[in-house]
């Protein structure tokens, strides 16, 4: 069990948490959820150690081992990706190296004999000869694979780092687990795998997510920060929205009924407070209405932005053909004789691990790269906005945002722009702010803003949920689903994809992919498909093993 008590952390004059007592105890899996500033982060910190608060204090049960989800990335760049996932459980790595620093060495003495015998028991107690073993299971089962287990962290991709720092979280069976967005950057089979892991495991979880789906999945309990207070609901996350929901209606339905009663009571007071002999019970019902209190409704911090697609032109029956697509990039074949067309309808999810391969066909449809071989035809009624993954070039301008949207607005007029700005929360002075100068969620809700003003006909967005909060990733899901145009999109957020894209295409590996109509969620479950993915599978295992 871990509980924080009294737990107070001010930041300057702001208090961000006052007075807060919480106990997390095992079995259960906990989101912690609040809006963006709320605190999530500084909270699992103020749990995990890694900050001090003002006042109060956290308290672990005795001999119970607390591991966290490192942020770092660069930190172990100097350790291979089995030592890194094993430095998980510190002390079961710190024997593992002091028996091997005993066992070289020349000059063996019986006090070496003596220590290394006490080592080996502690490593034998804590399951040590498993923990190679143990450690590789996490790996596959995140998608990394049994060759890539001894390479230098500082030789890993981003996107497997992460997956290495999650399976050194997760390793050794921890008591207390603090996960900080665990679900960033993985592809949908790695969060998939990540779910029915935690699901299965008998600890104490405190998982921070913006993913809904995910949340829904694994979580027991949720923890709301607002106003600096934690709230803690039993139930997922779908629950907790119903509750708090039902909370605010019942509270609102109770004021209601107060402020009749109020009215009732004043009116009577008003009418026989001058009759003598009504004096009487207008004095007893003054001191009744004064008793009256109605309950104080503060509305949430969060803050959902508006988002709605409206096309300025309806798209024609012929939208996009796509003929033979390949390209190869540094000597890999990313896409390989790549066919298909899309419909007016089609709301089409692409999906699997190879996100190159997405990134890339996006890149070709919208004039970006061009392909080794192959074509693509846009339908005459089409027009197309783009939300690229990687942004890093279109922020790198001194330009105001309401300046550089204008650029895309047929009405170019400052106060229509900035009314797209308000609807994505840029309220007053924040239009004017540079665009170099914002934050991850910023800068997603300008691209947004972008395609909004814009009013094109189809929709192609590479992981737009990436660095958004959950009240705007709610408000992105139900702009797409309203949408009346095609909408071409690449997401690890399971919800997004299976109230969306009525159409799934996933990349394999290789650079091939199985196109099926359905939603994701039937994809997923459709045995021809799984067959599909298993037979890749083994035979890259087979082409590996020779």
């Amino acid at each position: 069990m871990i509980s924080a008590n009294n737990v107070t952390l001010r930041i300057g004059k702001k208090a961000l948490f006052e007075d807060v007592n919480i106990k997390f105890t095992e079995g259960n899996c906990y989101g912690l959820i609040g809006a963006n500033g709320a605190g999530k982060s500084t909270f699992l910190k103020i749990l995990s150690g890694q900050l001090e608060p003002t006042g109060g204090d956290v308290t672990i049960t005795p001999g119970q081992r607390l591991s966290f989800l490192q942020q770092d990335h660069f930190k172990y760049d100097e350790y291979t990706v089995l030592d890194t996932v094993i430095m998980g459980n510190k002390r079961l790595y710190d024997i593992m190296k002091e028996k091997d620093a005993i066992y070289m060495k020349e000059d063996f003495t019986d006090e070496d004999g003596i220590r290394a015998s006490e080592l080996e028991a502690e490593f034998a107690d804590m399951d040590g000869w498993n923990a190679e073993s143990d450690a590789a299971t996490l790996l596959n089962g995140l998608g990394i694979p049994t060759e890539e287990h001894y390479t230098q962290m500082g030789d890993m991709p981003g996107p497997l780092k992460v997956k290495v720092l999650l399976a050194q979280a997760l390793f050794g069976n921890p008591d207390i687990l603090l996960l900080d967005e665990p679900t960033n950057h993985l592809d949908l089979d790695a969060i998939n795998w990540l779910e029915e892991f935690l699901i299965n495991f008998e600890n104490t979880v405190i998982v921070v997510s913006h993913d809904r789906y995910f949340l829904n999945k694994v979580c027991t309990n949720i923890a709301d920060i607002d106003y600096g207070k934690i709230q803690l609901y039993a139930g997922n996350y779908d629950f907790w929205y119903e509750s708090s929901q039902l909370l605010v209606k019942q509270m609102k339905e109770a004021n209601k009924k107060k402020e009749e009663k109020i009215k009732e009571l004043q009116d009577f007071i008003s009418r026989f407070s001058a009759n003598a002999s009504k004096s009487k019970q207008a004095t007893s019902r003054k001191r009744a209405l004064e008793k009256i209190q109605l309950d104080e409704i503060r509305p949430s911090s969060r803050k959902y932005p508006y988002i709605d697609f409206r096309p300025s032109r309806e798209i024609g029956n012929e939208v996009l053909s796509v003929e033979g697509i390949t390209k190869t990039i540094d000597g890999v074949k990313v896409l390989d004789n790549v066919s298909f067309i899309v419909g007016h309808d089609d709301k089409i999810a692409f999906v699997g691990g190879n996100e190159l391969a997405k990134t890339t066909l996006f890149k070709i449809l919208t004039g970006e790269m061009e392909p080794d071989s192959g074509s693509y035809k846009w339908g005459v009624t089409t027009s197309q906005s783009y939300f690229p993954k990687d942004n890093t070039e279109i922020f790198d301008t001194d330009l105001l945002i309401v300046d550089w949207l204008t650029q895309y607005s047929e009405i170019k007029d400052a106060t229509y722009v900035r009314g797209f700005l308000g609807r994505m929360l840029f309220a007053g002075e924040d239009g004017t702010k540079k665009m170099r100068v914002l934050s991850g969620g910023e800068k997603v809700r300008v691209l947004l803003s972008r395609m909004m003003i814009m009013a094109t006909n189809v929709l192609i967005l590479d992981e737009p949920t990436d660095h958004l909060d959950m009240e705007s990733i709610t408000a992105l899901n139900n702009g797409l689903i309203k949408f009346p145009g095609v909408v071409l999109f690449a997401s690890r957020d399971h919800q997004v994809v299976q109230t969306t894209a009525n159409r799934i295409i996933e990349f394999l590996p290789d650079g091939t992919f199985i196109d099926k109509v359905s939603t994701y969620d039937e994809y997923l479950e459709n045995d021809e498909m799984a067959r599909k993915r298993q037979v890749y599978n083994m035979s890259s295992d087979d082409e590996n093993d020779n």
